[in-house]
């Protein structure tokens, strides 16, 4: 019976991102001579997350980014980051575009298959111009 009632189980996670900074936007002209050079992007994000309606009875541990999530108690977090690789065009093509960013997890059971799921956060755009 308690494995049935894992099932009904409805996870309500709560993620926000503020993004503090688009930095380190670089026109670079590193394989060809081009007037606009190539877009390079890194951004700079606080991120703050609400994961604790994943953890059940059945719930080992929950993966996410480079790290474990091992408890309920440790589901509410707060960071800030940069993303670990730049976003680059060959051209100028990101610019003035619009973007989401997904946060992605994967819940380890103590018993049955893993799971994945997201939360994706829209509303996010890259300037039409800089440096």
């Amino acid at each position: 019976m308690a494995s049935v009632s894992h099932n009904f189980n409805s996870p309500s996670p709560t993620s926000q991102v503020q993004l503090n900074s688009i930095s380190d936007v670089l026109n670079i002209n590193w394989f060809q001579k081009k007037p606009d050079g190539d877009d390079e992007i890194s951004l700079k994000l606080n991120i703050s997350a609400n994961l604790q309606s994943l953890f059940t009875w059945n719930t080992k541990q929950v993966f996410l980014w480079d790290g474990i999530i091992p408890s309920k108690e440790h589901a509410i977090f707060g960071i800030h980051t940069a993303n670990k690789y730049r976003f680059i065009d060959q051209g100028s093509n990101l610019r003035g575009k619009d973007f989401n960013l997904t946060l992605h997890w994967h819940v380890m059971p103590k018993t049955g298959k893993m799971s994945a799921d997201e939360i994706v956060m829209a509303g996010f755009w890259l300037p039409d111009t800089y440096r």
